[in-house]
This record gives C-alpha cells, structure tokens and sequence, in this order.
C-alpha cells in the first residue's frame, strides 16, 4: 500500500497535494490566480500571433497545459503556458506549410505540440531528462539572444502597421526599412506600439506592482473603440465562440513526418528552458526538482493543449514570477487563472475586436527584450574564448540561418568542442615535493623531484578512439625526455574514465614498445568500472593484478623496492 502511495504521489503530483491541501492556502491562492489571469490573456494572445496563429489559440494554450500541469507538474509554482522563445521556432515550422491558410495553421501548430508531447513523454519513460546537457550556458544565452532579435525583427513590421514577406532577417530588415522610406508606416499603429512600448517600460520603473500590460491592452482598446480606429488600423478582432475544442482536420501524413525534426528540436529546447526554471524555483524554496519528472509533465501539458485547439508551450519565465510574487502556493493558483480566462472568453469575446496588433506587437518586443543578456555575454567573453565562439555560433546560426537549424549547428558545434577537449587534454608528469604530501605536477612545480629510473604520467581524459594515439606519445614523450634510462612508468589514472577498444589497442602497443625498451606500465588509483572493462575486453594476462596499484604512493614505494632504492 505505501509503495503505491509513493508511485501516485511521484506520478500524479497534484492528487497528493490536493489530499493534503491546507485552507490557509486559498487565500493566497486565489489571488495568485487573479493576478496570473491578468498577465495571461495579453501575453497569450501576443505570442500566438507572434507564432504567426490567431489570438484566440493563445488563450486556449494558457488554458488547457495549466491544468494539466498542476495534475501532472513537479513543481508547486512553475506556470506553463506560451512564450516568447518558442513563437520563432513554431512558425518557422509551420508557417511553411500552412501557406496563407490560418485553419490549418493551427492545425499544424496542434499536431506539433503532440508530437513534442510524444518526444517528452518518451524521453521520461526512457529516462532522458540528462539530455538538457546538450545545451550548454553558451548556447543558451547565443540562442536566445539570436531569438530575440528574430522575434524583434518580425514583430516591428506589425508595430508600425506594415506587412513585409517572410524569410531571413537580413531580408525582413531591407524590407521593412524599404516601406518605412516609401512612407507606407501607418502613423496610427505608430503611436498604437509607441505607446504601448511606453506604458509596460514606464511601469517597470514604479514603486508599486501594478498589471502595466493589462493596463497597456486595455487603454489601447478603450481608445482605439472611442476614436473609431477599425478601418484604419489593424485589430485582432473578436474571438470566436467557444472552449478549446480539438482542431487538428486537414493535415496529410507528409506534413506529420516534415514536422517530425522541428517538434524533436522544439521539445529540447522548451524541455531545457522549463528544467532549468523548475530547477531555480526549487532551489529557492529549498525543494527538489527530478528532470525526467519534469520532462513527462511536460510532455502531457503539451499533447493535451494540441489536442484542445493550442499550439507548443513551456515553463514561462515571465509569468511564473507574477504568480510567486502574488503569494501562489500551489498548482491551484494555476487553475484559478485558467478559470478566469475561461470566463473571459466566455462573457466578454467581443472585448478584444479593438484591440489594434501594434499593442500586442509591442508587448511581444518587451517580452523579447527581456531575453537578451549582455551581461553574460560579456562575462563569457573575458573568461573563454571558446566558450564565447560557441555563443556568437549559436547567436548567428539561429539570427540568420534558422532558428532551428542555428540550434542544431551550436548543439553539434558543442560537442565538436567537448571532443577537441577530450582529444588534446591537460597532460603532464607528477614529481613529489619536500615537505607536501603527494604528487605533483613539475610544469607548475619544476622543483619536484623525480626517482631515478621511474615517470609518473597523469592525463586528464576518459581514453577513446579520439586521443588513445595522443596519450601513447606522451607516455612516450616524456620517456624520451627522461633524464636516464626509464624502468616503469606509473600511470596516474584517476582521471580516466572510461576505455574504449581503440584506445586499449593503442594502449597494448605502448605497452609492447616499452616492454622493448625495458620499460614496466602500470597503474595507479584507476577505478574498478576500467578495470573490469579491460577485463572484458581480453587483456587481462597482459595487465595482472602486478600491474595495478590503490595509490601513486604505493606504487612509487613498490618501484623503489623493485630497484632496491628505499
């Protein structure tokens, strides 16, 4: 009985916690839950169109992953919902495909968040959750400084009341900058975004927490209803009648399989930007965050939003914070917002058909904004260089080739840049020093003493088919080096974790060659895990227990009794 307690507990979180939720707690809750719901509706519908969908799917995006998260989710406060990093790679996958039709967009965008559910959830069945290590802090701030620029980019056009076509940025730039000088800007969108830009930045700066950007929306549609704006100005329109309902008609299996690469991207990417925002509130609140939980609950909050009208989604870093700061103590705070949009929809559809695009643009440019860091930037770029060429891959390949394909190029750059790390390691000879215990490096202390006859090597890296060739010819290096004739050599080999057969076939030629010279190789401190590896893989008469050591100084201590040194 208690084992399955602890699996519902693990498996659907939100059932536990609503057993033991404490009446203390609604207060709070709800008006977490009505601040969210303030901050949800203008930010929804922004990223919607910002994905290039109608607003109304925003709203059912907003709806339908914040209930199921609070079942499902790990954490007590993270919100999910759309964001501002996914609405580039959304339409750049879609977009294409759906053509000029708005239905089958969203079509599109539903069968995507499905097939990223599909993703996490297999990734949580299978255990996954340590993939998040593919996206290094470099690639991170380079992606999502390259997003916010695309986001920036799109999004001006509609700030300033003009359509340009689609494609790289350099072209949306020209294009844009061409209607701007043939005078094609609509002076009323103008003042629309303006405007609206100057209301949410001004707010930042006031001592009190007022909802600046639902003030923002607001304002916008009051004045654009009183001045009679509809003819001249673009609007969102009124929303459709109508819960979330399954949308998902007219999409062909060849546009399934072209969405297949996109949605496996998108769902790292929003599986690594929810884990490290899981992983910061837990940290905060003292409490533990698992990946590959996080990782299932994810998935199901987006099939379920796919399934119900919406489009892909993740954990918000802009809303959670709204939520936390309102006094949200549970998933419920969550629920509550999503009744209250719901509501929204319900009673007031019509509100949003003065709504001009130029507000939700600017509230989207601010939202992109706040996802650029130039203060990491500048920090990677004192203290790395190579870390810094990874950002500026990852910055360029997602601003100017895609955003996808930027992603993929910096996921492959790092690991090229983790292989050339493990192929040419730190290296060096270890000596013993008067008066310190151990064994030393003697190119940070040429001081150190050898013992005749005897080299101590230590190589940083797990052995591999990459850098077995690079190890054999230190060895030999610093055996040609060696003041005299050289007896054994003591391989320092705690930092090798790992051996594969390429590198063990490097290893026994060494081995053979030294053997030629009179030379013993041993080793000091490798771990069991190598040992039974080399074990398995044949070598264990060449290299007996004789050849194996606990510590450096124990082998240095069997040497010199060999020679008859102590």
């Amino acid at each position: 009985m208690r084992l399955r307690r602890d699996w519902i507990k693990k498996a659907v979180p939100g059932v536990h916690l609503a057993r033991s939720y404490k009446w203390s707690w609604l207060k709070s809750d709800l008006a977490a839950g009505a601040a969210l719901s303030a901050a949800l509706i203008p930010a929804g519908m922004a990223y919607a169109e910002a994905a290039g969908l109608p607003a109304v799917t925003g709203l059912y995006a907003s709806i339908v992953p914040m209930l199921f998260y609070a079942v499902f989710g790990p954490s007590r406060v993270l919100i999910v919902g759309p964001d501002s990093s996914l609405a580039p790679m959304i339409a750049a996958a879609v977009l294409p495909l759906a053509g000029n039709e708005p239905e089958h967009a969203v079509a599109l965008a539903g069968v995507l968040a499905i097939l990223i559910g599909v993703f996490l959830i297999a990734g949580r069945i299978f255990r996954l959750g340590f993939v998040t290590g593919l996206l290094s802090k470099p690639i991170r701030v380079g992606y999502l400084n390259g997003i916010a620029l695309a986001v920036i980019v799109s999004q001006v056009p509609r700030l300033l009341g003009i359509t340009v076509p689609g494609g790289p940025i350099p072209d949306r730039v020209a294009a844009t900058v061409d209607a701007v000088l043939q005078g094609s800007a609509n002076p009323l969108a103008v003042l629309f975004g303006a405007g609206t830009l100057a209301v949410i930045i001004a707010g930042r700066f006031l001592p009190w927490k007022i909802p600046v950007v639902l003030l923002a929306v607001a304002g916008s549609t009051a004045v654009a209803a009183a001045i009679g704006a509809g003819d001249g100005l673009a609007m969102v329109g009124a929303l459709p009648p109508g819960l979330p309902a399954p949308a998902l008609g007219g999409v062909s299996a060849d546009e399934v399989i072209g969405l297949i690469g996109p949605a496996a991207g998108i769902a790292l990417i929003a599986f690594v930007d929810t884990s490290a925002l899981s992983k910061s509130l837990a940290g905060h609140s003292g409490g533990r965050s698992g990946g590959n939980q996080e990782m299932g609950a994810l998935g199901i909050a987006n099939a379920a939003t796919g399934l119900l009208g919406g489009f892909p989604v993740c954990g918000s870093s802009s809303r959670t914070p709204i939520a936390i700061d309102a006094g949200a103590r549970t998933p419920f705070s969550g629920i509550v917002a999503a009744g209250l949009v719901t509501l929204f929809m319900v009673a007031a559809p019509n509100v949003t058909a003065f709504l001009p695009t130029a507000t939700l643009a600017a509230i989207v440019i601010v939202a992109a904004a706040s996802l650029v860091d130039v203060r990491t930037v500048w920090r990677l770029v004192r203290m790395s260089r190579t870390e810094t060429l990874l950002l500026l891959a990852a910055f360029l390949g997602v601003a100017f080739v895609g955003v996808l394909e930027g992603i993929v190029l910096a996921i492959a750059l790092s690991l090229i840049a983790f292989v050339r790390r493990a192929w040419d390691p730190y290296r060096t000879e270890l000596a013993s020093l008067d008066g310190v215990p151990g064994y030393h490096d003697l190119t940070r202390h040429p001081e150190g003493k050898r013992v005749p006859g005897l080299v101590v090597a230590r190589f940083d890296a797990p052995l591999f088919f990459a850098n077995g060739e690079v190890f054999a010819e230190h060895i030999r290096s610093l055996v040609n080096d060696a003041p005299g004739p050289v007896h054994w050599v003591i391989v320092a080999a705690e930092p090798i974790t790992d051996l594969d057969t390429t590198a063990l076939d490097e290893l026994v030629r060494l081995d053979d060659e030294l053997a030629r010279l009179g030379t013993s190789l041993v080793f000091a401190e490798m771990k069991g895990p190598i040992k039974d590896r080399m074990i398995k893989f044949g070598v264990s008469s060449r290299f007996g227990p004789d050849h194996f050591f606990p510590t450096i100084h124990s082998a240095v201590r069997s040497y010199k009794k060999t020679r008859g040194l102590e």
